[in-house]
């Protein structure tokens, strides 16, 4: 049986990365819940990288991602275009867009 070593943790753990991901209004509303904590995969690097796979963990998540282009994102509480990487971030919020009034 093979043991991991210090070095195959340290792998391991930069192949994802932890993320507190926030719901706001109608996006959280479809998604049944206002935050949860994730681990994403290496390959989703942008926010727009998270919002797609998002939209395929299930049908709650697809009917709250299904127009991502409405959806706003902030990244560590600063807001962000899709571009955006997420690389050294630890929370994301997504929302709809806000009017003002």
């Amino acid at each position: 049986m093979a043991t991991r070593t210090g070095s195959d943790v340290a792998v391991g753990a930069a192949a994802v990365q932890r993320l507190t991901v926030r719901y706001f209004a109608w996006v959280r509303e479809k998604i049944g819940r206002s935050e949860e904590t994730l681990e994403v995969p290496a390959e989703v690097s942008t926010a727009g990288d998270l919002v797609r796979w998002l939209a395929a963990r299930g049908p709650e998540y697809a009917a709250a991602f299904e127009r991502p282009d409405v959806v706003r994102t902030a990244l560590d509480q600063v807001h962000a275009k899709p571009t955006a990487s997420l690389r050294g971030v630890r929370e994301v919020a997504l929302f709809p867009p806000v009017t003002g009034g």
